[in-house]
């Protein structure tokens, strides 16, 4: 008998679920976890215990000398198990509920 696996639709058009599944609670695409608020895609800069850290650039515009200027932010990300993320890959974060002190975003795939 062929095993049906479950996957939830999280809302976001054009990201596909991944192949792998996991028992992560904190697994947007497994388990309990919504996803809400901004996304952002960056670069994995470190992982450590299923967390990444991941840098984004922005560009931001300073009225007073009428030009724009880079911003860089790193937030830490919660990484589910049924993804394979390894540092320097490019991927897309979501906004959840506060899944620890420091940590209120997941990564949902790789780009």
């Amino acid at each position: 008998m062929v095993q049906k696996i479950y996957v939830k639709d999280i809302g976001i058009e054009g990201i596909n679920p991944p192949e792998k599944v996991c028992d992560d609670k904190k697994c947007p695409w497994h388990g309990e976890i919504r996803i809400r608020g901004l996304l952002f895609e960056g670069k994995v800069e470190r992982i450590r215990r299923r967390i990444a850290l991941v840098t984004f650039y922005r560009y931001y515009y300073v009225p007073k000398y009428e030009r724009y200027m880079i911003k860089r932010s790193k937030i830490k990300a919660h990484v589910p198990k049924c993804l394979d993320i390894k540092e320097g890959d490019e991927v897309i974060i979501g906004e959840t509920r506060p899944l620890s002190k420091t940590i209120n975003f997941v990564v949902i795939s790789k780009k």
